[in-house]
């Protein structure tokens, strides 16, 4: 694997707030990182040092193995960065903005006009083409800025939110867009929308109070969660003592909940030891024991619950 992305021990603080501490993080050719953490736990400023518009305090960060800190012009070469707000030029176009970046990205002649007009299809601007920035939707805004990053085809892409204010449909195309560029690309998503993570993502790392607290793939985070591989069944209300029982005693079962009483019915949950799948196991002991089961599914969890059950604490955040 190529390593297009390499944070060693970022470091920073802001007077006597330390909002990034001792952060280190690669990210290959071909993933796409989902980067999560509540407000305030130092996200955007750890993106800000990657990309080298925020000077680290201590540690490091390379883009396709340039040093930002040594060589900064030659690691943005190979970057695209899509911040937050992502600033552009009120009195500009579409095409007369990124025409602009081309040009001071170094093209010159037709080439600009084949790069705007690239990026511009890619990220849906065309129809707003000739519009004046400052009359567009944020939605619309926003995919000026996607489209200013991915302009110059970099080999990294960091984004900070880049489907905040797009409706579903563009949220869906964005997506589609960032899955068409991952396998060339080391990519870096910073997102709120855990479905996104879902979506589009090879792997997620959580921080939190600038560190970082979580590192694997979305389903290795759901499986930390308690009731992974639970199996939830809902039977008659007369058969729930005898469905509790049963299941109590069957073996790979760890433990046995009752969860709610819907009308006419009671909710259980099935924990398996040590993770293994008991779900064939629990349906044919109810038929075996004659329960008429109305619902019975697997707990794989949810990837906010282990973002909440990772981060949450007291204290009031500043955003980073």
């Amino acid at each position: 694997m190529t390593t297009l992305i390499e944070a060693q021990a970022l470091r920073k603080c802001f007077g006597q707030i330390v909002a990034v501490d001792d952060i280190s993080l690669s990210v290959d050719k071909g993933e796409v990182l989902g980067f999560l953490g509540p407000n305030g736990a130092g996200k955007s400023t750890t993106m800000k040092m990657i990309t080298g518009f925020l000077e680290p305090d201590g540690g490091t960060a390379r883009i396709a193995g340039i040093d930002i800190g040594k060589d900064p012009i030659g690691a943005k070469r190979q970057l695209g960065y899509l911040p937050e707000g992502a600033p552009a030029y009120a009195d500009m176009t579409p095409r007369s903005f990124l025409s602009f970046i081309a040009e001071i990205r170094g093209y010159r002649g037709g080439e600009i006009k084949t790069r705007a007009d690239a990026a511009a299809e890619k990220a849906g601007l065309l129809n707003v083409w000739n519009q004046r920035i400052e009359t567009l939707s944020k939605g619309y805004k926003r995919r000026v800025g996607i489209a200013q990053a991915i302009l110059h085809d970099p080999a990294v892409l960091v984004m900070d939110e880049p489907t905040d204010g797009l409706d579903p449909n563009q949220q869906h195309q964005v997506r589609s867009l960032i899955q068409q560029m991952a396998k060339d690309k080391a990519i870096i998503i910073s997102t709120h929308i855990l479905q996104e993570v879902d979506a589009v993502c090879t792997r997620a790392v959580i921080i939190d109070r600038g560190r970082i607290v979580a590192d694997g793939t979305a389903q290795s985070l759901e499986a930390r969660l308690p009731y992974h591989q639970a199996v939830a069944l809902q039977v008659p209300t007369a058969a729930g003592d005898k469905a509790k029982a049963a299941l109590e005693g069957l073996a790979g079962v760890a433990k046995v909940e009752i969860t709610g009483k819907p009308t006419g019915t009671v909710a259980l949950r099935a924990f398996p030891k040590d993770g293994q799948a008991i779900a064939a196991a629990v349906g044919a002991l109810m038929r075996e024991q004659g329960i008429d089961v109305q619902e019975l599914y697997v707990e794989k969890g949810r990837l906010d619950d282990v973002f909440r059950q990772i981060t949450s604490h007291e204290g009031a955040r500043k955003n980073a």
